[in-house]
C-alpha cells in the first residue's frame, strides 16, 4: 500500500530512521525534512540558475548545452545511491521500512539475468514471519465461483503432477519512475530500479486451472497471499488483484517455486508466488496461497479505483480525476536502462565508449533501440537483440565517441514492436505517478 507517512530509513550518516522514529520521533522528523529541502533546494536552484552555475556545480563544459531542455536537472545530479542492508540483497536502496520497499540501482542491474540480491523489493504489506513459510506443509488452494472443482494442493503435489516450465520474465512495479512526475505523485518515489528479470521455474497457471475446471463465464482470476496487512488484522488482505482470462492463460504465466534455479528468496515471495510478466508487478503475488476464477473483474484489495489506474484520457498535471473515468493497468509500456557505465564516470577523449542495459515492452518486444549525447537532438542507433523468450528484457549495446572534453549525458531510447517509443521527458502525468517510461539517462565527464 503507498503510504505518504512511510519512514525512510536511508540516511547512512547516522543510524537508521526506523530506529530514530522509536527513540526520538521529533528527531526523526527533522532528519526527513532536512533531507526533502536539501533536495528541493538544489531543485529549485538549477531550476532557477543559468549555463554558468550549471557548469560550475558539474566542474565542467557542457558542449551541447544549446540542446538542453528548459528546467532539466542533469543526470550527475538527478540520481543517488544510499545503500542499507537488507538480508539477501546488495546494494538496494530503501524508499521505506513499513512496508519494506527498495530499488536498485541502475549500475546493479547489469546482468542478463537478474541475480536475487539485485532483485528490487516491492511490499503492499508486512512480510510474513519466515516461520510461517514452510514448503513441506504449503498448500495452494484454488477455488472462486467460476472453478469447476476447486482444489487444494500441496506444493509438493503441485511440484509431482504438473510440467514444469522455466522463463525469464520482466516484473516491474507500476509505480517505477514516479520520482519524476511533476507535481509529485503519492506513494513510493521510484526512481528507476523497481524493475527486474529473473528466470522462474514452475508450473503454467493455465494447467492447474484447467485441472480444477474453468466454468465458460470466467473472466478474470484473482490472488491472495500471506502477507499480512499493514495493521495487523489478519481478517484484511494488504493486496489481492489480478488478471483477465486471456493474460492468465497464457503460456508464460506461472505459479512459480523457483527462482534462478534456486528457491524464491524470502522478500520476493518464498516459497510460492505467481508471476505474470510484462504487466504491473502487484498482478505478481507473492507468498501465493489462494488463487480464484472469477465470473467478474476481481474486486480484491488495490483492484479498485484510483490504486494501479490511469485516466482513461490525457489530463493536465494536478488534475483531480473521478474514480470512473480511471482504467485498470495492463501491459507495461515500452522503456530501458542504461546499466553500463555507472553514472558519473570520467572517461578520456578519444577513446570510445562501450555503453550497453536492457530494454522491455510489456506483452510486446522492443523493435528498434537508439541513444544520444546531445540531449536528443540526434541519435544513433544500437544493436538490440531478440529476447531469450518472450516477456523477456532485451540486451542493446553500443559505442560513443564524444567531439570534446566537458559533461555529457548519454540518453537511451528504445521502440516497440508497434512504434512507440520511449518519450524524451516524463511521460502524461497521472495522479498515482504510474507508467513513468521517459528515456533513462546517466552522466558522463570527458576528460
Amino acid at each position: 500500500m503507498d503510504n505518504k507517512n512511510n519512514k525512510s530509513p536511508s540516511d547512512k550518516h547516522s543510524k537508521g530512521l526506523h530506529e530514530l522514529y522509536a527513540e526520538d520521533p521529533i528527531k526523526a522528523d527533522e532528519l526527513l525534512w532536512n533531507r526533502k529541502t536539501d533536495k528541493s533546494s538544489r531543485r529549485g536552484f538549477l531550476k532557477s540558475s543559468g549555463l554558468l552555475a550549471m557548469v560550475t556545480a558539474i566542474g565542467a563544459s557542457i558542449p551541447f548545452s544549446k540542446n538542453m531542455p528548459a528546467g532539466l536537472i542533469p543526470a550527475a545530479f538527478a540520481q543517488t545511491d544510499e545503500p542499507f542492508a537488507i538480508s539477501g540483497k546488495e546494494g538496494l536502496v530503501v524508499l521505506n521500512d513499513r512496508p519494506l520497499n527498495a530499488e536498485t540501482p541502475p549500475h546493479l542491474l547489469d546482468d542478463e539475468i537478474t541475480p536475487a540480491k539485485h532483485m528490487f523489493v516491492r511490499n503492499n504489506g508486512l512480510v510474513p514471519d519466515i516461520k510461517s513459510l514452510d514448503p513441506a506443509s504449503w498448500t495452494l488452494e484454488i477455488a472462486g465461483e467460476s472453478c469447476a472443482s476447486p482444489t487444494v494442493f500441496t506444493l509438493a503435489e503441485l511440484k509431482s503432477r504438473f510440467k514444469h516450465y522455466s522463463y525469464q520474465l520482466m516484473v516491474e512495479c507500476g509505480g517505477n519512475g514516479r520520482s519524476e512526475f511533476a507535481p509529485a505523485a503519492s506513494g513510493n518515489q521510484w526512481t528507476t530500479g523497481a524493475v527486474a528479470c529473473p528466470k522462474y521455474t514452475g508450473a503454467r497457471l493455465r494447467d492447474v486451472l484447467e485441472a480444477c475446471g474453468i466454468k465458460d463465464d470466467a473472466v478474470y482470476i484473482g490472488y491472495y497471499g500471506a502477507d499480512l496487512h499493514l495493521s495487523g488484522d489478519t481478517s484484511k488482505e494488504s493486496i489481492s488483484r489480478g488478471v483477465p482470462m486471456s493474460k492468465a492463460l497464457e503460456d508464460e504465466t506461472l505459479i512459480a517455486w523457483a527462482m534462478n534455479d534456486e528457491d524464491i528468496p524470502l522478500l520476493n515471495g518464498h516459497p510460492l508466488r505467481l508471476v505474470c510478466g510484462g504487466w504491473p508487478a502487484s498482478t505478481s503475488g507473492k507468498w501465493l496461497k489462494k488463487i480464484v476464477v472469477r465470473d467478474k473483474i476481481h474486486d480484491g484489495n488495490k483492484m479498485a479505483s484510483p490504486a494501479y489506474h490511469v485516466p482513461k484520457y490525457p489530463v493536465a498535471p494536478g488534475t483531480q480525476v473521478p474514480n470512473e473515468d480511471m482504467e485498470i493497468i495492463t501491459s507495461m509500456p515500452v522503456r530501458s536502462l542504461i546499466t553500463f557505465p555507472k553514472t558519473g564516470i570520467t572517461h578520456p577523449l578519444g577513446k570510445p565508449l562501450a555503453v550497453r542495459g536492457h530494454a522491455w515492452a510489456g506483452d510486446l518486444e522492443v523493435a528498434e533501440f537508439y541513444v544520444s549525447i546531445d540531449f536528443g537532438i540526434t541519435w544513433q542507433k544500437a544493436e538490440l537483440r531478440a529476447p531469450v523468450n518472450r516477456l523477456a528484457w532485451q540486451h542493446w549495446h553500443s559505442e560513443l565517441t564524444f567531439p570534446e572534453k566537458g559533461y555529457y549525458e548519454i540518453w537511451a531510447r528504445a521502440v516497440d514492436s508497434e512504434g512507440e517509443s520511449q518519450p524524451m521527458v516524463v511521460a502524461g502525468w497521472n495522479p498515482k505517478g504510474y507508467l513513468n517510461n521517459a528515456c533513462h539517462r546517466i552522466a558522463v565527464q570527458i576528460v
